[in-house]
């Protein structure tokens, strides 16, 4: 007789642990296996990849690729939009050191200065907000906002014009008494006795100076636009690793990066930074920036590694030469040209005038011609007949050729 099946032997159907488990529960079934999704893209970056055959990359890199490459049509913004987009994109990149205002041209107060000699900086500055220092830039203590200022000279002039016992109308008798100070007892505009502020009460005593940022000139301009919101302090002053002033940066500075230009009623409209001039010579501001000065001359005006080192004209003269160029000065440079110092002072280059050598030359050579008083290719009279032709000249003429310099070589044609 066969032997029967051990009933406590698992089956050989049944999976090891399958006689462990109690039978009264419902067994979980695997769910049905769902493909991954395609990361999904637009149809711009679908589009220029199909077109160009290029790898599928971040959504920055497709719209700053399709913001350079595509027409404003294509894309569905307006040049405005597409420039804007743009600038925030490239934003990341910017630093403090490249939005920020040169040291040279920050306009500061001293914390002693009188409230109307304050008023008169704030009209001629035309801004908002003053850096205040103690003794020199580098020691800053804040900053002071107009605002300020005419909220503590309203709230003067309010206290000292409110009527008292002291300033009643006064009776007949006393209204004849000389010793009555002038203007007391009249209803004053707005209640505002404006001859009651004294303006030679010291900043520093007024309470008004502000808190300011100090940031190093390496920062992103990005992070320093999110600070200044946090903070709600919208001036920073830039510091050097040495702990000195290097520059001023507002929020003005870096909302500009992103719209361009904001210009307000009192704004005048700035002249180009470099102009070319009928002799073919170039008037430019010394702190206009190279690549300007390039986009203007052209292509022949190329300073070469000295554009990673500085940005403005004046600063490639300074290198050029190892100092800051004096008035009057002619600096040779890289390409044929040559700078002529128009106006500067001992800290900076103002003003420069940049001549191509071989024009310049040119026009010295005509220039002598010129005062010589003879055609060109003539030659010098000499012996008796030049003597006489020196004798015949009108004495007038002789003298206003002796008082012209040799710079007229230099002037416009």
């Amino acid at each position: 007789m066969a032997a029967m099946p051990d009933s406590d032997l698992p089956s050989r159907s049944e999976p090891d642990g399958a006689r462990h488990e109690n039978p009264g529960l419902p067994v979980p079934l695997p769910g049905p296996v769902v493909a991954p999704r395609e990361n999904t893209t637009t149809w711009i970056g679908r589009l220029v990849r199909a077109l160009f055959g290029w790898k599928e990359g971040s959504i920055r890199a497709d719209l700053e690729v399709v913001l350079d490459a595509a027409a404003s049509g294509e894309t569905g913004f307006s040049p405005e939009e597409r420039a804007m987009l743009k600038n925030i994109l490239g934003l990341r990149e910017r630093r403090i050191e490249d939005v920020m205002v040169p040291r040279a041209d920050i306009v500061a107060v001293h914390q002693e200065i009188g409230l109307g000699e304050l008023v008169k900086v704030f009209e001629g500055a035309g801004h908002s907000r003053l850096v205040v220092f103690d003794d020199t830039l580098d020691d800053p203590v804040g900053m002071v906002h107009i605002r300020d200022l005419l909220a503590f000279m309203a709230a003067r002039a309010a206290a000292e014009g409110e009527p008292d016992a002291s300033t009643q109308p006064p009776t007949e008798v006393e209204s004849e008494s000389p010793a009555e100070p002038a203007g007391r007892g009249r209803n004053f505009p707005s209640g505002l006795d404006l001859n009651a502020i004294d303006l030679a009460v010291p900043l520093r005593s007024t309470g008004i100076i502000r808190k300011l940022l100090f940031v190093p000139p390496s920062m992103p301009a990005i992070d320093l636009l999110a600070k200044m919101q946090a903070t709600r302090i919208h001036l920073a002053l830039v510091i050097d690793e040495y702990g000195g002033t290097d520059g001023l940066v507002s929020i003005e500075d870096i909302v500009e990066q992103i719209v361009g230009d904001i210009e307000d009623e009192h704004d005048e409209e700035e002249a180009p930074a470099v102009v070319r001039q009928v002799d073919g010579s170039y008037l430019a501001d010394a702190r206009a920036h190279l690549e300007d000065v390039s986009a203007t001359i052209g292509p022949d005006f190329d300073v070469g590694d000295i554009a990673d080192e500085v940005d403005t004209l004046g600063g490639y003269l300074v290198v050029q030469i190892g100092r800051v160029p004096v008035r009057g000065e002619l600096v040779r440079g890289a390409g044929g040209f040559e700078f002529e110092v128009l106006d500067a002072d001992p800290r900076r280059v103002k003003k420069v005038r940049i001549y191509r050598a071989k024009d310049r030359s040119g026009r010295r050579d005509r220039g002598a011609k010129r005062r010589d008083g003879r055609p060109d290719g003539e030659a010098v009279s000499s012996g008796a007949a030049g003597q006489a032709a020196v004798a015949s000249e009108p004495p007038a003429a002789v003298v206003e050729a002796a008082a012209k310099p040799a710079s007229d070589a230099l002037s416009p044609s």
